[in-house]
């Protein structure tokens, strides 16, 4: 997955030199940390904008403090950043009789579709030329499983989704030299009330 990704980054450079404009990306993230070292990633091929959608986590307060990590993480790196409202709801609507599965579980591609369906129908609806998601930078997450998703979601909007696995190539590790770096809040569970329980 990761040279593949490299390779699509390439081309896509390559192509855009040629026609003098860069495709539009939306870019779900999850926080600020996750998306420094994807930001740093793609940031030459496209004309970028993040997409901070996420109704898993357990608190207004908790999605506050990441929405306001990520605008001033944003702010510092001149990128665009859209802030949905906190829909709590919808991702505990999603989750019924998933509560009690283990992390990474059938809730977890619950949650990954939920967050991914928005940011492919906001990229359907504003024009953008791909979505994709900073989730696969974490060793917790299966990217493999959210490419599938993303995939999917891509033929029902009419939008490409960019396949990739952060995580690869030391992106985790970048993402936390980063997280030092900009001096970003780093929470330590995923987001969701589930995930946090023993």
């Amino acid at each position: 997955m990761t040279q593949n990704f490299n390779k699509l980054m390439e081309q896509i450079i390559a192509q855009n030199k040629l026609k003098g404009q860069l495709p539009k990306l939306l870019l779900h993230s999850c926080c600020a940390p996750c998306s420094s070292a994807c930001l740093e990633r793609v940031k030459d091929a496209f004309d970028l904008t993040v997409y901070y959608y996420n109704p898993n986590l357990d608190s207004l307060a908790e999605y506050e403090l990441r929405s306001s990590e990520q605008l001033r993480l944003c702010k510092t790196l001149g990128i665009k950043c859209v802030v949905e409202d906190f829909d709590q709801q919808s991702f505990l609507t999603k989750v019924v009789g998933l509560e009690n599965e283990p992390e990474g579980g059938a809730r977890c591609s619950v949650c990954y579709a939920l967050r991914l369906e928005q940011t492919a129908k906001y990229a359907f609806e504003n024009g953008f030329d791909y979505f994709t998601t900073t989730l696969s930078v974490s060793p917790l997450k299966d990217a493999k499983r959210l490419n599938q998703i993303g995939q999917a979601l891509a033929e029902k909007y009419n939008v490409k989704y960019l396949p990739s696995d952060f995580k690869k190539q030391g992106g985790y590790l970048r993402s936390i030299q980063l997280s030092k770096q900009y001096d970003l809040y780093r929470q330590n569970y995923c987001g969701c009330s589930f995930a946090k329980q023993p």
